[in-house]
């Protein structure tokens, strides 16, 4: 039995090595690709940009050629000169030979199994400096098992649920798949749901420390599984699958990246002015509250560059503008913020469009509205209101929702738009009815049966927030009459999104998280995630969104207890991509609408910190802009996981990024010469961090005492409320003079 366990296991991991044909032909360098048929089932092969190849698959009808898709065609970096593959290939055979086709540094090879000559198994090598070959990957095909490309059809369509299964290795690690709220680096032994929600957006790309990277290019719900011995990807509704692998040696993460955003897009660099501090909160509820802001900003001559406008400052569900009763000259207002403060205005909006609004007749007839697949078409409920969604997978919605806002907001002074509930299916909230009833507070199925333009939510529904991001990139580019890719004059703020949302003028959020100390600690996790994914114009709500029931102290700005947690949110927020501050806020004194939440809310003591950290945000502007800069060239993360940068230098890095230690899903670098460690406890003078080892030669530098150490160790140094855990590398006026990529 147990030979035959380790027969097993030899032809899932390695058997592909030597393969069992006895006719190999290895395709000419420039071949265009294969096309293999396997009784009623095909598989294109392609290769694809530098070191990388593109595979699809389809069980009896063709697909169009046509089919959604996240990645560029061609790439924007390779060796393709601007030619687009499409459905192209040059060979064809039908699973009787072994075909070997290689594209740069790496190899794909069809082979048999058990014994079958044929050559209907795919897997991926690496080919080393020596000529040598390491195998990356490869359909997953045990003796006996399931097809490792496996197809059900679930009703009387033409459209297929899959399940995409390949090789893995105990001592794998998985990098990305997006934002879960789960304390990760290493994804590894997670199963996650390819269904997004309110602080969790799942997405299909990661990189193996084995040297590979891997996007699941498909628009459909499903599920990504990394096991000990398989990694298995599933669609719940597809018509062809898509997938696309790319190689560079292992822990030459800035490669990986670099070809993957050349498939998914490049971020173009955001305006200098967003790079300073944001500020928000739930809400401002007129025009009034917000002037008497910027004059309060002005008055503690405190710098902040944009002015965001919350949600309910409409008059109904799907107006998208403001309620003139309460915002009666929004261009006047815009133009005295401006001159208060110098700062931009953003305005919120949700998809949902009730029967009240000005909109919805006109919607509803042009079928620019979600509907169900059964039913009178509703999608969720708000405020004891029944609502549908708009449809950001059809071009005429999004054109349509683009002139509204440019109509009620762009024209008037604010151009910059908070794209909220953006998940899809409903208003995002998987865990309860939205209020409708006290009785139900949670439904027994993950999304309403959404019918869309583009098809249905099983089919499509990973779309539905990529699209609803490109509504408002289309819209910025035809009013400024700039391209995709090129800098932003604005910018948009979205609750969601989905592979290559970064080529979009849009950051991403980690949604309504609590204010508690145990949630600051999730979402460092959480950024690096996001970064390995490709999203480098990331953020969160500094201090917490909501209240947590359970702690009588959370987000009350009143109590000593949530105005440490606070400052300690906040001082963490200046080295993040984007430095915004946002929530829901209790208090014990209140004299607005909503609880405050500005800077000088949170008592005298802590004032002038918080002020300091906004402060050394503009400091670190040129900084700023130097990585971004990167990001927007090649990909390069700005949040950078310290296995990105140390793995090689530092084996206790990858034995720690393997554990999911706190030294690797607490700490971080920014850009190349910061190393960050937010306090995420309460009550301490003093922080543990670990110093990654670089070489023998190069010190870390601890930036509030000039002290210096040595790498490959912990060090305790002092962190009083005033301090973050701080080091950096080399010289610190070459930090704030973003002189750090010319050595």
């Amino acid at each position: 039995m147990l030979l035959l366990l380790l027969v097993c296991l030899s032809q899932a991991l390695i058997g592909f090595a030597n393969p069992i044909s006895p006719r190999s032909d290895y395709l000419s360098p420039n071949s265009t690709g294969f096309r293999m048929q396997h009784g009623f089932e095909t598989i294109l092969v392609q290769p694809f940009g530098y070191d990388g190849f593109r595979v699809r698959a389809w069980p009896f009808r063709p697909p169009s050629g046509h089919e959604i898709s996240f990645v560029y065609d061609p790439p924007l970096e390779g060796p393709e000169d601007g030619k687009a593959h499409g459905m192209d290939y040059d060979t064809a055979f039908n699973g009787n030979r072994s075909v070997t086709m290689r594209n740069g540094n790496t190899i794909v090879r069809t082979s048999g199994w058990g014994g079958n000559p044929g050559g209907y198994r795919l897997a991926f090598y690496r080919v080393e400096t020596d000529g040598s070959e390491t195998l990356l990957t490869n359909e997953y095909a045990p003796l006996k098992s399931i097809n490792p490309r496996y197809y059900h059809w679930n009703g009387p369509g033409s459209e297929f649920s899959a399940e995409f299964s390949f090789s893995t290795t105990p001592d794998e690690q998985i990098y990305g798949t997006g934002t879960q709220q789960d304390h990760l680096v290493n994804k590894k032994g997670s199963t996650i749901d390819l269904v997004n929600f309110n602080t969790y957006i799942p997405t299909p790309v990661f990189m193996s420390n084995k040297g590979y990277g891997f996007i699941w290019n498909m628009a459909s719900e499903g599920r990504m599984e990394f096991g000990p011995l398989r990694n298995r990807f599933t669609a719940n509704a597809a018509s062809v699958v898509d997938y696309v692998i790319v190689s560079a040696s292992p822990g030459d993460y800035d490669t990986l990246q670099r070809r993957l955003s050349a498939l998914t897009g490049r971020a173009p660099t955001p305006p200098d002015w967003s790079l300073g501090y944001l500020q928000s909160k739930l809400r401002y509820e007129n025009q009034s509250e917000v002037i008497l802001l910027a004059e309060n900003f002005q008055k503690y001559d405190i710098p902040v560059s944009l002015i965001v406008i919350d949600y309910q400052s409409w008059a109904h569900q799907g107006d998208w503008g403001l309620d003139p009763a309460l915002w009666p000259d929004v261009a006047s207002m815009a133009q005295q913020v401006k001159n208060l403060t110098g700062a931009e205005m953003m305005a919120s909006l949700w998809p949902s469009v009730s029967d009240h609004s000005e909109n919805y007749l006109e919607m509803q007839a042009n079928g620019y509205l979600s509907a169900t697949r059964s039913g009178p078409g509703t999608t969720d409920s708000w405020n004891g209101s029944y609502i549908r969604n708009y449809d950001s997978t059809n071009p005429q919605a999004r054109r349509f929702l683009w002139d509204t806002l440019k109509r009620n907001y762009y024209d008037k002074g604010i151009k910059n738009f908070w794209i909220d509930q953006a998940d899809g299916g409903a208003l995002g909230e998987a865990y309860e009815n939205n209020g409708q009833s006290t009785y139900i507070q949670s439904i027994p199925f993950a999304l309403p049966d959404v019918l869309y333009y583009a098809g249905t939510q099983d089919s499509v529904g990973k779309l539905y927030p990529w699209a609803h991001q490109q509504a408002i990139e289309e819209g910025y580019r035809n009013a400024t009459s700039t391209d995709v890719g090129t800098a932003c004059d604005h910018i948009s703020l979205s609750r969601s999104g989905y592979i290559g949302s970064q080529r979009f003028c849009s950051m991403i959020w980690s949604g309504d998280i609590s204010s508690v100390w145990e949630t600051l600690g999730l979402q460092v996790a959480s950024g690096l995630s996001a970064a390995a994914t490709g999203w480098g114009w990331w953020t969160v709500d500094a201090g917490g969104f909501q209240a947590d029931p359970t702690v009588e102290w959370s987000a009350n700005i009143d109590r000593p207890e949530y105005r440490e947690l606070f400052v300690r949110w906040l001082q963490w927020t200046t080295f993040i991509p984007f430095m915004r501050v946002h929530g829901s806020r209790a208090c014990d004194v209140q004299d607005a609408f909503t609880c405050n939440n500005e800077p000088w809310s949170y008592g005298e003591k802590n004032t002038p910190i918080i002020v300091s950290y906004i402060k050394l945000r503009y400091q670190l502007g040129e900084y700023l802009k130097a990585i971004f800069d990167q990001f927007h060239q090649t990909g390069r993360m700005i949040m950078r996981p310290l296995y990105m940068d140390f793995e090689k230098t530092d084996p206790e890095i990858a034995r720690m990024t393997r554990e999911n230690s706190n030294a690797t899903t607490q700490q971080y670098m920014f850009g190349p010469k910061l190393l960050v460690t937010p306090v995420t406890v309460p009550n301490v003078t003093e922080w543990s961090v670990y110093l990654p080892r670089i070489d023998n030669s190069t010190k870390w530098t601890y930036w509030w005492t000039n002290a210096t150490y040595t790498g490959g160790q912990n060090v305790t140094v002092p962190a009083p409320l005033e301090h973050i855990p701080l080091f950096h590398l080399g010289k610190r006026e070459d930090v704030l003079s973003g002189n750090v990529f010319s050595s």
